[in-house]
């Protein structure tokens, strides 16, 4: 018992996790280092996952809260078998702890799991929302609770948890570092949610779909330190407000962060800070449709590093560790505290379309520190632009987000930043193109008002879904039978979709088929972005039309679940490098 809290800690496989040894590590004066470990062997084949896991517990003099860690391994000689998902669950006592925060704009009363069972809760189109009916504390009747509510980006999600109000006390997950996590800086994780619980998610294939499973095959070795992560305790007086127990979480978060990489960790699979490099270097972006002259600065890039592959690969890569940091208004980046080990350096820029690949191999050694000097991101770009809808940044959330049904409307979600994670907004599209889809005018509509935020199904009278045909309208004149125009779809999230693009005859085969594609749930999920995709679709001149209305049809033809869509990034008709313009 640590301020009365109640833990259990459960590594989630394919059941609960059992140790069968333990080991003092580290007995001091200053720390204790506790080993919980079982080891696989042919005997349990079939019953429990073919990996070694060694989880970790270290304590220290002076310091309020405990630190743990994992460390997985998967021998050459053992079977194949997929992980889907890994994560450290600690359960609070629902008699203490109500009050929730994982940022600043999501912090509140929270429900108690009792509200959720039949008779107080009324399960919706998925076991894990559900609408309170006759919840215990009437305050929260009407509203839909869902853990996925709560998700939140790799790069924000550093503190989370709970505050018990009588005592006063904190329970907070601090993470100083995502090196372990996959799916770059905006994948979206779990965190905090009804229970009371509170995750540390190692692994998973949420807001990525199976493109996440690890996945071993025959005589592959793997290992893997997740962690340390940090469970902070804090507490104030009775008179002092409970409320600022989140600031002081916060504060500590800072400090954990400027620690790490941690020198007290004694596995010699946690490498220390002098054992580790760094890369640093300034980012340009090239586009002579926008600068003529010369290269722009890459400001605000994500820059990092990840095992070597191909142009984005490091969305799909789960295996190793990657590195991320933010550049500055100039594009310059500096990457610390890099493991031993060769990457590829990526990136990618708010507003701009595609990915950067570094595809010369760096290789980090301990105390390395690379200077890569300027590199020079090349942008997709066959010609000047005719029209863009939208905002490339990756996420859907500058296009017309609706208000929820009233029915399962939450007050604390009314507002920007998180309005678009109330539940059932992918119905409210039916309700507003109850029989005709959405059009879309170049030069007339505003894609902040007149573009919804994800194309999914149309809902009919009898409950059934069915495809749903976008389309773009658009002029041209002095059209060159003979020159061919690209348009650039770039995709913020897909769920087993498959996009068909026609142009000009609805009738006709498509000129272009994503084939299906995706399985981020993301629509489903309250989320605003999954895995990135971009598709470059050559359109030739000779099926547009001069001095006529021009039509591009987006359709999305699986229906046969009501989550299946997409969500636009950024589309963009480029022209080629001749007089050809937009008609106004």
């Amino acid at each position: 018992m640590l301020f009365g809290v109640h833990h259990k800690i459960l590594v989630e496989l394919k059941g609960h996790w059992k140790g069968t040894s333990c080991e003092v590590i580290v007995e001091t004066e200053d720390q204790v280092e506790l080993s919980f470990s079982r080891t696989w062997n042919s005997s349990l084949e079939g019953k429990l996952v073919p990996l070694k896991i060694d989880k970790r517990y270290i304590l220290l003099r002076g310091s309020s809260g405990f630190y743990t860690y994992a460390i997985y391994e998967h021998l050459e000689e053992w079977p194949s078998f997929n992980l889907d998902n890994t994560r450290v669950a600690f359960k609070l006592r629902k008699d203490k702890f109500h009050y929730m925060a994982n940022s600043d704009d999501r912090r509140r009363d929270m429900p108690l799991p009792d509200d959720r069972l039949p008779g107080r809760g009324e399960q919706l189109a998925y076991p894990e929302a559900v609408l309170l009916v006759d919840p215990i504390e009437s305050q929260f009747k009407g509203e839909v609770d869902d853990k996925y509510q709560y998700a939140t980006e790799l790069k924000d999600l550093r503190v989370h948890g709970w505050i018990c109000m009588d005592p006063p006390v904190g329970f907070w997950q601090i993470t100083p570092s995502n090196e372990f996590r996959v799916g770059g800086p905006i994948k979206s994780e779990l965190n905090s949610h009804v229970g009371p619980t509170t995750l540390a998610v190692f692994a998973s294939t949420h807001y990525g779909g199976s493109d996440l499973i690890i996945k071993f095959g025959e005589k592959e070795s793997w290992k893997k330190v997740f962690g340390p992560i940090f469970i902070y305790l804090n507490n104030v007086t009775d008179e002092e407000d409970p409320h600022t127990l989140w600031d002081d979480a916060k504060n500590q978060m800072s400090v954990e962060v400027e620690r790490w990489p941690y020198d007290f960790v004694t596995s010699d699979d946690f490498q220390s800070k002098h054992q580790r490099g760094r890369v640093s270097g300034r980012l340009l972006v090239q586009d002579r449709f926008i600068n003529s002259k010369g290269c722009i600065s890459a400001s605000g890039a994500y820059v990092g590093l990840a095992p070597p592959g191909d142009i984005g690969s490091w969305q799909r890569e789960c295996k190793k560790y990657q590195f991320w940091t933010k550049a500055d208004e100039e594009g310059y980046f500096s990457i610390p505290n890099i493991l031993t080990d060769e990457y590829n350096l990526y990136a990618w820029v708010p507003g701009f379309i595609g990915d950067y690949i570094n595809s010369t191999i760096i290789n980090i050694t301990s105390g390395v520190n690379i200077d890569l000097g300027d590199l020079v991101f090349e942008l997709p770009r066959d010609g000047p632009t005719l029209w863009e809808i939208g905002y490339p940044d990756r996420l859907a959330a500058e296009f017309y987000i609706p208000d929820p049904d009233p029915r399962y409307a939450n007050s604390f979600l009314l507002n920007d930043p998180n309005r678009f994670r109330q539940y059932g907004l992918w119905d409210r599209y039916s309700e507003l193109y109850p029989d005709n889809d959405l059009v879309y005018t170049v030069g007339e509509s505003d894609y902040t008002k007149d573009f919804f935020y994800a194309h999914v199904l149309r809902k009919t009278n009898n409950d059934t879904y069915e495809q749903a045909t976008w389309t773009i309208k658009f002029s041209l004149y002095n059209v060159n039978e003979n020159e061919t125009y690209t348009l650039r779809i770039a995709l913020a999230s897909a769920h087993q979709s498959d996009l068909q693009v026609r142009v000009n005859d609805l009738n006709e085969v498509p000129l272009f088929s994503t084939g299906k594609i995706g399985g981020d749930n993301a629509i489903a999920r309250h989320g605003i972005h999954g895995i990135y995709w971009l598709f470059n679709i050559a359109i030739p001149g000779n099926i547009l039309y001069s001095h006529e209305e021009n039509s591009i049809y987006l359709t999305q033809v699986n229906n046969e679940s009501r989550f299946q869509g997409v969500m636009y990034d950024y589309i963009r008709l480029e022209v080629p490098q001749t007089k050809l313009q937009l008609l106004t």
